[in-house]
């Protein structure tokens, strides 16, 4: 058992730092753009992603899930399932090749702009048959493999975006191509053991498993993509590309919760039947919250410096941009929720009663769109995030309900209040716009991180085997003082 608990920790590690790697490599364009794209242009970019993260969903179609759940009939069912994702995928692609103008057009980036759609056909073709690959190398253990051709993909689209609007000067075309050139080499890296044969029976059994996982997948990538094809009609292009660049920023609160994720899945699912294993999930998720509001906190102060930030003697976000640094709070604490949401799944997926995640994501999503049409009139862009941060709620509320009778959890909820409480009192005085400028803005937000925990003391949240611990740990701290 020791052997293969640390397998599972080695590659959970692998797999995640992976992830983690292509999101930072990912992120480092996006000051690129700031500086080479207008935001109208980087608006439009960030639109047509938009349309293939969610398009992905219905290429896709959760089969490379059903593949490794039929992994013991590991060829008919890749070639099956590949067979499938193939087929449909040129379908699809030849769909929105036929008319790029129409979809262009729909899409509200331009019926001129069809070219456009050509390239997302391509890059939406290639990601769907190269995610069926990707599943069987998690599925014969081999994640330096993996990670390897992930991380070289990635690496390349990077290079190519610098070389094509740099020396090349191709503006929004050369993102695309670059995205298309690296999604092809993806494609070659990965074996596949691929002859095209279809059995009839194995595929119902895995469009049985795969299909309802669809709304699931459409819902939560709704809640994440949706606010830009909103903004974009309500508020134009270049609300887009502020928006998008800013939004962007929020990404180290979406790493810490990504590779919480990566442990937090295999740990309660190993810990699900042992005794007192509810009130070591309450703990970790509020020592989970107590450390993400802490974080939260301190990106939400500093990141707006980190934007203005002179390197080579230029700001690292060109300073067309700076005017939607203000959504930035917004989006750490939407994100902060979401890693809540994340952590209220264990009971959910424990009981083993997904249509729960699937209403959840439903529902999020419905907040989702109904919150962008009334907030983006009234909020510009700020409404967004105050909508992914309500749609977030709203999954959160929905888990924790259904969760708390499909397995209880003595989730200690006055500690997290006051937790809750903390962090407002101390960021009521920015909220209020009292201090933003000066020695006095860097004098206020140091001291409210340093108070943070004494505040909590004070508050009586910390218990006193907690106190004791630290103690032993750190010696004398505020926390041992207070106990004295």
């Amino acid at each position: 058992m020791l052997k293969d608990l640390k397998a599972l920790g080695k590659e959970s590690l692998i797999y995640g730092l992976s992830t983690v790697g292509a999101r930072l490599l990912n992120f480092l364009l996006m000051p690129f753009y700031t500086h080479y794209l207008l935001p109208a242009e980087y608006g439009v970019v960030a639109t047509v992603f938009s349309y293939i993260a969610f398009l992905n969903i219905l290429y896709q179609y959760g089969m490379d899930q059903a593949y490794m759940r039929h992994y013991d009939h590991k060829e008919k069912a890749f070639s099956t399932a590949y067979s499938c994702v193939l087929v449909t995928s040129v379908l699809f692609s030849a769909v929105l090749a036929c008319c790029p103008s129409f979809w262009a057009g729909l899409g509200g980036i331009g019926a001129e702009r069809g070219n456009l759609v050509l390239y997302a056909a391509a890059i939406l073709f290639l990601d769907s048959i190269n995610v069926l690959p990707f599943a069987d190398l998690r599925m014969a253990h081999k994640p330096f493999y993996f990670a390897g051709v992930r991380m070289f993909s990635i690496t390349l689209n990077v290079v190519l975006n610098i070389v094509f609007l740099t020396r090349l000067h191709m503006g929004i075309e050369g993102v695309f191509l670059a995205n298309v050139i690296s999604s092809l080499a993806s494609v070659a890296a990965v074996p596949k053991r691929f002859t095209f044969t279809f059995d009839r029976e194995l595929f119902g059994k895995l469009a049985a498993y795969a299909l309802p996982l669809l709304p699931a997948g459409l819902g939560a990538m709704a809640v994440q993509v949706i606010d830009r094809p909103i903004l974009l009609r309500l508020a134009g292009e270049a609300a887009v590309g502020v928006y998008q660049a800013n939004y962007r920023l929020g990404i180290f609160l979406v790493l810490v919760v990504s590779m919480f994720d990566q442990a937090w899945r295999p740990f309660f699912i190993e810990r699900a039947d042992k005794p007192g294993s509810p009130a070591v999930f309450a703990r970790v998720l509020t020592y989970f919250t107590l450390a993400l509001v802490w974080l939260g906190m301190a990106l939400a102060f500093f990141i707006p410096d980190l934007a203005r930030f002179q390197v080579a003697g230029r700001p690292l976000i060109h300073e067309s941009y700076w005017p939607g640094l203000g959504i930035v709070p917004v989006v750490l604490f939407a994100y902060l929720v979401n890693g809540i949401y994340v952590n209220l799944l264990a009971p959910v997926i424990i009981a083993k009663k997904t249509k729960v995640i699937m209403l959840a994501t439903l529902l999020g999503a419905l907040v989702s769109v109904a919150a962008n049409f009334a907030l983006i009139p009234v909020l510009g862009i700020l409404g967004p995030p105050w909508a992914a941060f309500a749609a977030y709620c709203v999954m959160t509320l929905t888990v924790y309900f259904y969760g708390r009778r499909l397995f209880p959890v003595p989730y200690e909820l006055r500690r997290l209040a006051l937790v809750a409480a903390a962090a407002l009192a101390l960021c009521a005085p920015a909220l209020a716009g009292w201090v933003h400028a000066g020695w006095q803005w860097t004098a206020y937000r140091l001291l409210a991180l340093s108070a943070y925990p004494v505040l909590l003391l004070a508050f009586g949240f910390f218990l006193p085997e907690e106190k004791q611990k630290a103690c032993v740990l750190f010696g004398r701290t505020p926390v041992c003082l207070y106990k004295e």
